[in-house]
């Protein structure tokens, strides 16, 4: 595959998702909604309305969630159950990069499963392995950059380095094989709990049997009156939750 059809992919792909979930989709139809009305649409000024609520309450504490339990609560579940899998490794999910000045690092999201990771590490005594390619192009893998932040910040190296995996799916079919290579069969998957349900389904279908290290599993949202002011931050945690979602769907069908 030839860098620009890798890299047309990737401007696909993220434009894709940008446009499909809220909450650049509710605000296009808003918009779309709010010309119509303006041209005598009096179902389109509701349409308008609508968008416009739908965008608030996915701001607000209550409905985001409720959204991150829906996934969160199947891993709590799993937890919950006595396990039958003796893991041999640790295995840890890239998540986003981050840049500064021009250069690539990683970013808040995989620094925080890199400390989840690191703390497993030295409670057990496992070895290592991170997971990611290239998320944007120009960028190094995440893995590497992975590996080289729990050498730099964690003083801990990781055994394996897998580059190469552009996605959910990618991370489980190549650790497995590098895992399996090695004679290792059960890992800990260390990741956000919101998107552990998706990752251990992809690893399920690797045929690496793992268990769920969650980084910042929450409890049940209270759902108190202070919940449903909405706040900036929120929208965010809503997004991260549909796309995981989204992402579910699309595996489902394609897998």
């Amino acid at each position: 595959m030839s860098s620009v059809t890798t890299e047309l992919g990737f401007s696909l792909r993220q434009a894709l998702t940008v446009l499909v979930l809220p909450p650049v989709s509710l605000l296009l139809l808003g918009l779309v909604c709010g010309v119509l009305a303006w041209r005598g649409s009096r179902r389109a000024g509701l349409g308008a309305a609508l968008a416009s609520l739908a965008l608030l309450l996915l701001a607000t504490p209550a409905v985001a969630g409720m959204l991150r339990w829906s996934l969160e609560r199947e891993v709590v579940a799993i937890l919950a159950q006595p396990s039958t899998i003796s893991p041999a490794a640790i295995i840890v999910l890239g998540g986003d990069v981050a840049h500064a000045l021009g250069a690539a690092r990683v970013g808040g999201l995989t620094l925080e499963r890199l400390q989840e990771g690191a703390a497993l590490q030295r409670r057990t005594g496992l070895p290592l392995l991170v997971t990611a390619g290239v998320l944007s192009p120009g960028d190094p893998p995440l893995g590497q950059l992975m590996a080289a932040s729990l050498a730099r910040d964690f003083a801990t190296p990781a055994r394996w380095v897998e580059a190469q995996a552009a996605d959910t799916r990618g991370n489980a079919v190549l650790s497995a094989a590098l895992l399996r290579g090695d004679g290792i069969a059960a890992a800990y998957l260390v990741s956000h709990a919101w998107h552990l349900p998706r990752a251990m389904a992809a690893f399920a279908r690797a045929g690496l049997p793992v268990v769920p290290a969650p980084v910042l599993l929450h409890p049940p949202p209270s759902l108190g009156w202070e919940d449903w002011m909405p706040r900036p931050d929120q929208l965010g945690e809503s997004w991260f939750a549909l796309r995981e979602w989204v992402g579910r769907m699309v595996y489902a069908i394609r897998d």
